[in-house]
């Protein structure tokens, strides 16, 4: 049977072995899932999504899935044979309300200075498509960004998939349009992956002080300003983990 290794932080490696976990069957049911998961998502086509979630799409957030319908639109429109990233980073835009845009606001950067700069790219390439396009098929980059969307949600443990593992999955995307317009404006995938585990962190009170979880009312720059609040102690935090941990600060 093939070995694939797995590279643990010296504490959490010291953890799994004074509780006994089995860490070849916890991997395997772990990959196991990815695996059908980003294997379901490569072969989706996103006809589907006015009806109930259902396969892939079952893990995506209500958000989620409003952005992958704006992105169809956005694709059809402009004429493009598949959906791209550009696409769903304009879809991400427009949809207007998701924690995605709060994360990179908190990041400072301005979601519409992200809409000029993807703009601009967009217009240096004029689409033309083929009889046999399909908007609701996802090119490869774009492929590619939902998936590692899925490996970054699992990683964080999350159950859903959420805008805001989708700005990582687009931020990390090496070929996609959306990421360079990302990383040309300071959203790298490692800076924003500080940015939304501290967001969610406090998002979280957030919606605790607003009582009882309920939605709350906070306009978006209030929002933000609560997310960077919280954003920066724990991003301190983090960074001196990784130090002490000796990770390499580069995303």
């Amino acid at each position: 049977m093939p070995k694939i290794n797995v590279y643990l932080p010296d504490d959490l490696a010291e953890a799994v072995k004074q509780s006994g976990v089995p860490v070849s069957a916890v991997c395997q049911r772990a990959l196991e899932q990815a695996v059908r998961r980003v294997t379901a998502i490569r072969e989706t086509a996103l006809a589907d999504l006015d009806d109930g979630p259902t396969g892939a799409l079952a893990h995506f957030s209500p958000r989620t899935r409003a952005v992958l319908k704006l992105a169809v639109e956005r694709a059809r429109d402009a004429g493009a044979p598949r959906m791209s990233t550009e696409h769903l980073l304009g879809a991400m835009l427009e949809e207007g309300t998701n924690l995605a845009l709060h994360v990179l606001r908190a990041m400072e950067v301005e979601p519409e200075q992200v809409a000029r700069d993807l703009s601009r790219r967009q217009s240096e390439v004029q689409a033309t498509a083929p009889p046999d396009s399909d908007p609701r098929q996802l090119d490869g980059p774009a492929a590619n960004a939902l998936e590692l969307a899925v490996t970054e949600a699992t990683a964080l443990g999350h159950n859903y998939i959420g805008c805001e593992h989708l700005l990582l999955g687009l931020a990390d995307e090496p070929d996609g349009v959306a990421g360079q317009v990302l990383r040309a404006l300071g959203a790298d995938p490692k800076p924003v992956r500080r940015a939304i585990t501290a967001a969610l962190a406090g998002y979280v009170h957030l919606r605790a002080e607003s009582g009882q979880g309920q939605q709350t009312a906070a306009s978006a720059p209030e929002l933000a300003g609560v997310l960077r609040a919280e954003l920066e102690p724990l991003t301190r935090r983090i960074a001196r983990l990784e130090e002490h941990l000796g990770l390499a600060l580069e995303g």
